[in-house]
């Protein structure tokens, strides 16, 4: 039962790895000004990889009863951000900044297998960092007319997406034994650096 759950979420994190690098919905202003264009702009590959994370990597790697932190520090940052990037404002390669997000949380991952964890503090201020770049280019790339329920949407998916990683972080935490979760959480934090790199060469390629 161990091995085979420990298999099934190799092979989850592998797939949405895979299949968020080959996607890229829900960007520019030509999509459209609904909610659904909103609830679509954060499976974005790039955005989907590091808002899964944050809510694995909270469960995994904050004391118990913090996990909330990164995901509300993350939600918190994405407006803030946005507000910036309505302005017209854009850091230059940002794409690539994006996706060396998805490398730090698969890092992030990593250490938090390997019990080397960062000080929480540290750890929520790559979120919030992190959470700062996605609500920039959120905003950037938000339309120009109906603004509110298109950022609706994206908070509503973002939150979504945040509890599917700190779903996924539970059942790591509450259903394997102590080797089991190692191999588990090596392997997610493996398929997100793969992810990560995926879109880093992408972008480079570009």
């Amino acid at each position: 039962m161990q091995a085979h759950l420990v298999r099934s979420l190799l092979l989850l994190g592998g797939l949405l790895a895979a299949g968020a690098a080959l996607a890229h919905p829900g960007h520019g202003a030509h999509e459209g000004h609904t909610l659904a264009a909103g609830l679509a702009h954060p499976f974005a590959a790039d955005h989907l990889l590091a808002v899964l994370a944050v809510g694995l990597w909270s469960v995994l790697a904050l004391p118990a009863g913090k996990a909330w932190q990164g995901p509300v520090l993350f939600l918190l940052a994405l407006p803030l951000a946005a507000w910036v990037g309505l302005t017209g404002f854009m850091l230059p390669f940002m794409e690539w900044a994006l996706a060396l997000s998805v490398l730090l949380f698969g890092a992030l991952m990593l250490l938090a297998a390997a019990r080397q964890r960062l000080p929480a503090a540290v750890g929520l201020g790559l979120v919030l960092l992190a959470g700062l770049l996605h609500g920039l280019s959120h905003g950037f790339a938000a339309p120009g007319a109906g603004l509110a329920v298109y950022g609706l949407g994206i908070m509503v998916a973002t939150a979504a997406l945040h509890g599917t990683g700190m779903l996924v972080g539970l059942g790591v935490q509450r259903w394997l034994t102590e080797r089991s979760r190692k191999l588990a959480v090596t392997g997610l934090g493996g398929a997100l650096l793969a992810g990560g790199g995926v879109l880093l060469l992408g972008h480079l390629a570009a």
